[in-house]
């Protein structure tokens, strides 16, 4: 169960072994100072762990998950629960970190 980090547009093949972890989404951590994702394990925190040992802060980082076939993304993370930073739930609940997280995951993970 390979997480990949992705910095450029993800290929079809990493895309596929990220689904490999569960099925029909893949778990991610978004870095949305450095504009990228760690995708593809089972948890979020591993994703995460993968961010911070390639670099990133780890108040850049938030949790999402994508799904391929109906190109959704979704902003509940155990990762995302951070009270010093005013975001009390699972959810991300700054309209502007969630646009950023969704844009960011779009932009690398979404097929052409």
């Amino acid at each position: 169960m390979p997480i990949h980090l992705v910095r450029t547009k993800a290929t079809a093949e990493q895309v596929t072994e990220m689904l490999d972890a569960l099925g029909g989404y893949i778990k991610l951590a978004v870095d949305i100072e450095r504009r990228m994702v760690a995708g593809g394990g089972a948890l979020h925190a591993d994703c995460e762990a993968v961010l911070l040992e390639n670099g990133s802060s780890q108040e850049w980082i938030w949790g999402a998950d994508w799904v391929p076939l109906t190109r959704k993304v979704y902003f509940e993370a155990l990762i995302n629960l951070r009270p010093g930073k005013r975001n009390m739930s699972l959810t991300i609940e700054d309209p502007e970190i969630r646009r950023r997280v969704e844009q960011i995951a779009r932009d690398l993970l979404e097929a052409e």
